[in-house]
């Protein structure tokens, strides 16, 4: 018979402590998605090649399909639920909006959060770096030109992400 060893966790999701207990083999995308309702999180291809899982852990765009949730642990986590502040969108959710930058919108999250992250790094970026920025998340629709737009103008609006 074997013993399950569950862990008790937390984490500070989208500026809240959240406590709860996992399994050890859970990623960080089944915790978001099924533990804690935030479906904003997308699963795509479950193998870090598309990019619709894209988390912020600690401010750094990851996969949440291939974190493990323990791996997470006591660490800033931000959501595509996270960057909406008191009803008012991020300056990147908004231009997305503005310019047409989704279309489907499965996507969508994961290239917000990858370019709020670059953005706050990176504040007046060419084109060029934002497709290298943006390279590891897939569009089905292929709406990159609008999706680049989007980023483009959003830098100009010069607000970053608050955890």
């Amino acid at each position: 018979m074997k013993i399950k060893k569950r862990w008790k966790v937390f984490f500070l999701i989208n500026g809240k402590r959240r406590s709860l207990t996992i399994e050890p083999h859970w990623t960080l995308l089944e915790v978001l998605r099924d533990q804690l309702g935030l479906t904003g999180t997308k699963k795509g291809c479950d193998r870090a090649e598309c990019g619709s899982c894209t988390v912020l852990l600690e401010r750094e765009p990851v996969y949440s399909c291939q974190v493990l949730a323990v791996q997470a642990r006591g660490q800033r986590i931000t959501t595509i639920e996270g960057l909406t502040r008191n009803g008012k969108l991020h300056p990147v959710q908004q231009s997305f909006i503005d310019h047409d930058g989704v279309q489907c919108g499965f996507c969508t999250p994961g290239f917000v959060l990858t370019a709020s992250a670059f953005l706050d790094r990176t504040r007046r970026p060419t084109p060029d770096q934002v497709k290298q920025a943006l390279s590891g998340n897939i569009c089905r629709c292929n709406a990159y030109v609008k999706i680049i737009e989007s980023v483009l103008s959003a830098s100009k609006r010069g607000k970053r992400i608050r955890d």
